[in-house]
């Protein structure tokens, strides 16, 4: 059975290295789990998050820490929906529930 990772990202400036990382996962098989926290919710605006989306298996952004940087938080990302503007608790179930953890 392929292993789980699962990417806890609270880097703005690293998007392409995470997409980069996803796609090797899923390449050998793996369960991909992505959240992204503080001002790594900025990513969500770039053009390639929804590919991000498409290709991880779930992603979750920080509903706090987005509201927090400045967005309205009616205002969902493309590539989620409203239930995956979430809470830190989608940190802990990647410590908890993910073989491997990846912090960006």
């Amino acid at each position: 059975m392929a292993k789980s990772l699962g990417i806890f990202v609270s880097d703005p400036n690293c998007l392409q290295h995470v997409i980069g990382v996803t796609k090797a996962a899923k390449a050998k098989g793996s369960k991909v789990k992505i959240f992204f926290t503080w001002t790594a919710t900025h990513n969500s605006k770039d053009k390639a998050f929804p590919e991000l989306c498409a290709l991880a298996d779930d992603v979750s952004i920080c509903v706090d820490s987005y509201k927090k940087q400045g967005y309205d938080i009616s205002d969902v990302p493309q590539g989620l929906t409203e239930k995956k503007m979430a809470t830190q608790a989608q940190h802990g179930i990647i410590i908890e529930d993910y073989d491997c953890y990846l912090s960006f």
